[in-house]
């Protein structure tokens, strides 16, 4: 498969969930234990414009083991007729030739038309659909913004697996509520396992998708345009950042770039950032302590050792942005 071969057959899954609930730990938890002979593709969507997710996960020790790694930024990836999302997944498979495809959608993505790009004619002979696995929270299902929110209901629905992350931080009821909320929402087939920090074993990927599909139906709000160019793509000026904003789905976000020559003081970062009032925030800075990755849940803040970064990158995502937040991050700078 992986000389001049013709690419067919690749095993892909979709892992999926809403903002915070762990998708890319999980992804960095499988690559730990992917098998030595295999290579492996991610392709990454998120909702801000700046990408982090690619940061994060290629600054891992292990990240250059046959792993290979494509960020679609900007928002829903099957928008436009899934042509952003294609045009990057035809470039990953071309360069990977991957044993695995891994597809992570932005939290506030539509994986049900994601499912719909990867079953079209153009993929049938090149992708194996493997199980779909949404990642959630059991204690949001108390939350109506999570129980109403059509997204979050959506990626329930497609799922051959269920998995209910974080249950060092539930109580009592909260599996046996999302067995039941499965139940109710879910596939009748779909399997509902539980797990601490996203550590998941590889072997629940494996197995064909039972999920079936209805006809394609784009009807989306988001703020992005693909025809313009993304921060993530533009050149950083010479004040050293760019930002970027985007919206939809009852989100904002706020995201900026820093030149690779800014340095930041780690401790009044980790001050900042742990006092933000954000649905989730994600970064990747050179800091004056080494890289380090940051993310935050409503639970807590994890700083995390890299081994690289081309440049520092910060993304948050809340319902009301914080308009001090760029003057704050400038003060963390080491002068």
């Amino acid at each position: 498969m992986h000389g001049t071969e013709k690419l067919t057959a690749v095993a892909t899954n979709i892992i999926t969930g809403f903002l915070g609930v762990g998708k890319t730990s999980t992804i960095i938890q499988l690559m730990k234990h992917k098998p030595q002979h295999e290579r492996w593709a991610i392709l990454v969507n998120e909702f801000g414009e700046i990408g982090i997710d690619g940061s994060l996960m290629q600054g891992q020790p292990y990240s250059d083991q046959q792993v290979y790694i494509r960020e679609v930024p900007g928002g829903c990836m099957c928008c436009a007729a899934g042509v952003p999302m294609q045009v990057a997944l035809n470039q990953l498979l071309a360069k990977a030739k991957p044993d695995r495809l891994l597809i992570e959608p932005t939290g506030l993505g539509h994986p049900k038309e994601v499912l719909q790009v990867l079953s079209s004619d153009h993929y049938r002979e090149v992708l194996d659909l493997h199980k779909t696995v949404t990642l959630v929270d059991a204690r949001k299902l108390s939350d109506e913004r999570y129980t109403n929110h059509a997204t979050f209901n959506q990626q329930i629905a497609i799922a051959d697996t269920v998995i209910g992350n974080k249950t060092d931080l539930y109580q009592s009821e909260d599996k046996q509520r999302l067995q039941d909320y499965v139940h109710e929402h879910g596939q009748p087939s779909a399997e509902v396992i539980f797990c601490q920090y996203g550590e998941i074993s590889p072997d629940i990927l494996t197995g064909r998708s039972g999920v079936s599909l209805p006809a394609a139906n784009h009807h989306h709000h988001h703020g992005h345009n693909h025809s313009k160019t993304l921060a993530a793509e533009a050149d950083i000026p010479a004040c050293g950042y760019i930002k970027a904003e985007n919206q939809g789905e009852g989100f904002h976000s706020i995201g900026w770039r820093f030149a690779a020559n800014k340095v930041f003081s780690r401790e009044s970062l980790s001050l900042l950032l742990t006092g933000l009032a954000a649905e989730r925030v994600k970064a990747v800075f050179v800091t004056d302590e080494g890289v380090v990755g940051y993310n935050l849940t409503a639970d807590t803040l994890t700083e995390i050792p890299l081994t690289q970064t081309d440049e520092s990158r910060l993304e948050c995502i809340a319902e009301q942005l914080d308009p001090a937040l760029e003057a704050q991050l400038l003060a963390c700078l080491v002068e």
